[in-house]
This record gives structure tokens, sequence and C-alpha cells, in this order.
């Protein structure tokens, strides 16, 4: 029983040392940072997208509607 926990201890540390440098690389690399921002970027993008769109589309709706019943 101690080789199993002893194995499961190693294993549990040797992931969290790889996930800790990877995170770690990430942080420190340039390319980690260009990612970083280019999804931020992307988040104000589409959030301005959407709303100018929910905009409009309540906007043209409306007049769509008054075109519609002037026609007929």
């Amino acid at each position: 029983m101690k080789t199993n926990r002893t194995q499961t201890q190693i294993m549990s540390t040797s992931s969290h040392s790889l996930v800790s440098s990877r995170l770690r690389r990430l942080w420190t690399e340039e390319s980690g940072q260009d990612v970083a921002e280019y999804s931020v970027m992307l988040a104000v993008v589409l959030v301005i997208v959407v709303g100018t769109i929910r905009l409009i589309g309540s906007n043209a709706s409306q007049i769509f509607s008054q075109v519609g019943s002037t026609i007929q």
C-alpha cells in the first residue's frame, strides 16, 4: 500500500509541477501575452458587435413594421 501512495504522490507532484511550469512559461513568454491581449480585444469587439446588432435589430424591426403598415 505504501508504494501506491508514494506513486500517487509522485504523480500528483509531477503533474502539479508540469502545470505550474507551463503556466509560468506562458506568463513570462511574449507570445503568451500576445494571446491574452488578442483574447481581450476579441471580447471587446464581440461586445460591441452584439450591442450594435441588438440596437439595429430592434430599430430595424420597428421601421419595417411602420413601412409595412404604411403600404397596406
